[in-house]
């Protein structure tokens, strides 16, 4: 049974308030700078000029758009010898994509693969936040407890870039399926513009935002962005909230020198909904609205992410860049996580969860880029470093007995009371690393881009519990490097190919066991080949690419003994991937890509009931091997838009042995937009328009479907003044 559209028009107030004093700080430190600003400092200084394009007959990939995500050298995607995609911003929001996470989505081969925990993503063949690595603005953002908890607001996007395929040579270990990397809103020359957003749908559902940015002066510019968002949810007690605050300074020394103050301040609490379980293995429609969480459960992340960029040109050739960041996060749990339905109209509920992490992140990234010439030919240089410390606490709960509750009249209860927690372990993890990526021109078609990366982490782990085999102090090294050519067969026209090694870390690095010490981090390899065009005048893109991936040093159970483990297992993937965008007119465009792929385990053994069981030739779980997103949008009217789009998601295994599997999913969405003024837009959103019941993903094994947005609908208004 489909959970109704229910929109209660009651909530008139919409709130940008926070208790919370972090937004309070970050707005009292915006406006005292921005007071600085007024100073006159007796010079005169031209801000670097930003190029506005509209869009008219074109349908963008992106390819001509320079990708920092692709390459430290800024290259586009047509220079660059890997898969690289441009998501705007403006694109995201028009198609009413709620989190970053939908959005990624929407590139060719990414797929969701996570749960209302922080979410996360599959790439080729590979899944989660230790392999599909997500950045904030370059910088990347570390796993904890299987979590990367920020950013997630698409207001806050300039655009997202996607690079698909092991990026260990640009961001260190943990990407060897891509990276995802949001690029915030940053502030510009011109004149100051203002814009807000309102919008109210399906389950209560409201959304409030406000941004503002431009030059104050010569010298000075900011950019200023605050959202508001709240929904009653899906399902029971299905409620979430999130407050975004984001501020940034700019000061333009000169013209060959600028430094530039951010803070960004994230509170997420989503929907604490973690599935329903199945009845004799499918979906049972009575069960589509239920939550079977406790009453009083918690998930609350909060994020706060501090940098200074200075960007100095001291000659034509030569750019130096530098980072300082500080990102904190504190992420906490509070929930009956796993369900099992009983032959007599029963649940089994267990997995009582009471766990806190606290992680902050310090560091350092400086590079600089040299162009010039080597050997008589073109070249562009970049050779940095990047040190940065992590200090990590976790606190756990001591367990609690299963409850048998009723699975049709079901009252949720409270998170037992006799529960307490305590401090688990702490990390201090050191990260040194050293790059460089140069590109060669070896003519006026063919160059050489290559790049090296070496990392040095150290690990020093302290058990404040049971801390007896505990501790321990490692240090990891690995040594991750790409080298392609690409060939421009005309400037819009370009065939590439390369080979790339990456690492991956058995879990996260700072939540490392004094087991895993004892191994080696995993790592990969891959052999890229693809095309990448411009065609029929910039009205239309397009994008093929072929690849291979092998992941090595695995753990698996020794076949004579299955209390030992062995780093010897592997697995693969191998498949293609395709995307098209084109103008037919100005009026109708088209956005659609698809992947096709076969991963494997290659070497894997697991136990299952005392017996060591071999798994090899098997699918790794929750990995779809199909996948596709199309998107039409129409302007039928001088000012009215139509937008339709379809995502596909293939058959994906929930287990290693592939014993069950979940089945495959279209879900249609659509949208309508009129620009009632110049300042004035209103917008109808249409989601899963044929409600659509279907699991975005599984948790435990395949004992529950955490199930997608039914049908529902949002209307909003942007304001421009």
């Amino acid at each position: 049974m489909a959970s109704s559209i229910r929109p209660r028009l009651s909530r008139v107030a919409l709130s940008l308030v926070s208790p919370s004093p972090a937004p309070r700080l970050a707005a009292g430190l915006m406006l005292a700078l921005c007071g600085a600003a007024f100073a006159d400092t007796g010079k005169e200084t031209v801000l670097p000029e930003v190029t506005a394009t509209a869009s008219g007959e074109t349908a963008s990939l992106g390819l001509e758009l320079p990708a920092s995500t692709g390459s430290r050298l800024r290259l586009t995607p047509l220079e660059t010898p890997a898969s690289v995609d441009v998501l705007e911003g403006e694109t995201i929001r028009a198609r009413g994509d709620a989190t970053l996470i939908e959005a990624a989505a929407r590139a060719p081969g990414i797929t969701q693969s996570g749960t209302s925990g922080g979410g996360a993503l599959a790439a080729r063949g590979f899944a989660g936040n230790t392999s599909v690595m997500r950045l904030y603005d370059g910088t990347r953002m570390y796993v904890s407890g299987g979590t990367v908890s920020f950013p997630f607001d698409p207001w806050m996007a300039e655009r997202m870039e996607v690079l698909r395929g092991p990026a260990s040579v640009l961001y260190g270990e943990g990407a060897i399926g891509g990276a995802i990397n949001t690029v915030p809103k940053k502030p510009t020359r011109g004149t100051i513009v203002n814009e807000a957003r309102v919008a109210y749908g399906s389950d209560d559902t409201w959304r409030t935002a406000f941004g503002s940015g431009g030059a104050v002066d010569e010298h000075w510019s900011y950019r200023f962005d605050v959202s508001r968002n709240h929904s009653d949810g899906y399902v029971d007690r299905g409620e979430s909230d999130s407050l975004v605050v984001a501020a940034a300074l700019r000061l333009d020394v000169s013209p060959a020198f600028n430094l530039t103050l951010s803070h960004d301040y994230g509170k997420l609490e989503p929907m604490r909904y973690f599935g329903v379980p199945l009845i004799d293995g499918d979906l049972d429609s009575r069960l589509r609205d239920t939550n079977y969480n406790v009453a009083d459960s918690k998930l609350r992340f909060r994020d706060n992410w501090t940098r200074l960029d200075l960007e100095w040109k001291p000659a034509d050739d030569v750019v130096v860049r530098n980072q300082t960041y500080r990102l904190h996060s504190r992420r906490d749990w509070r929930n009956a996580e796993g369900y099992r339905y009983n032959p007599n109209g029963t649940i089994t509920r267990s997995s009582f969860l009471l766990i806190g992490y606290s992680l902050e992140q310090v560091g350092n990234r400086l590079d600089s880029t040299w162009s010039g010439q080597l050997f008589g030919l073109d070249n562009q240089l970049v050779l940095g470093f990047d040190v940065n410390r992590l200090r990590y606490h976790r606190d756990r709960n001591n367990g609690a007995a299963a409850q048998t509750l009723d699975a049709f009249a079901f009252n949720p209860g409270n998170f037992p009371g006799t529960m307490t927690n305590g401090e688990l372990f702490k990390t201090r993890t050191d990260t040194l690393s050293v790059f460089m990526e140069d590109k060669l021109q070896l003519s006026q078609r063919w160059s050489l881009v290559g790049g090296l990366r070496w990392d040095r982490i150290d690990v020093d782990r302290e058990g404040m519990r049971n801390a007896s085999g505990a501790d321990f102090d490692k240090t990891f090294t690995h040594t991750s490097g790409r080298i392609g050519a690409v060939f421009a067969a005309t400037p819009a026209l370009s065939f590439y190919g390369q080979y790339a090694t990456a690492a991956d870390p058995l879990t996260g690095v700072v939540n490392t066991t004094a087991q895993q010490s004892q191994f080696d981090m995993s790592t990969g390899e891959q052999a890229e080949l693809g095309v990448k065009q411009r065609f029929d005048g910039g009205r239309g893109e397009w994008t093929f690419a072929g690849y291979w991936i092998r992941k090595e040093k695995l753990l698996i159970r020794d076949a004579d003994d299955p209390n030992v483990y062995q780093q010897v297992g592997a697995q693969s993937s191998r498949g293609v991937e395709l995307a098209l965008a084109y103008a037919f007119t100005p009026a109708l465009k088209l956005d659609a890509n698809g992947t096709v792929l076969n991963a494997r385990y290659d070497d894997f053994n697991e136990v299952v009931g005392g017996t060591v069981v071999s798994r090899s030739g098997r699918t790794p779980s929750g990995v779809p091997e199909r996948a596709a997103n199309l998107w039409l949008s129409w302007d039928f009217l001088l000012q009215w838009n139509a937008g339709l789009g379809a995502r596909y998601v293939g058959t994906r295994y929930v287990d290693n042995a592939n014993s069950a599997k979940v089945d495959a999913y279209t879900v249609v969405d659509a949208t309508l937009s009129w620009q009632l003024r110049r300042d004035l837009r209103l917008s109808l959103f249409g989601y899963n328009l044929f409600d659509r019941d279907y699991a975005q993903t599984t948790y435990n094994g395949n004992s529950q479907w955490v199930l997608g947005r039914p049908r529902s609908v949002e209307v909003a208004a942007n304001f421009s003044f």
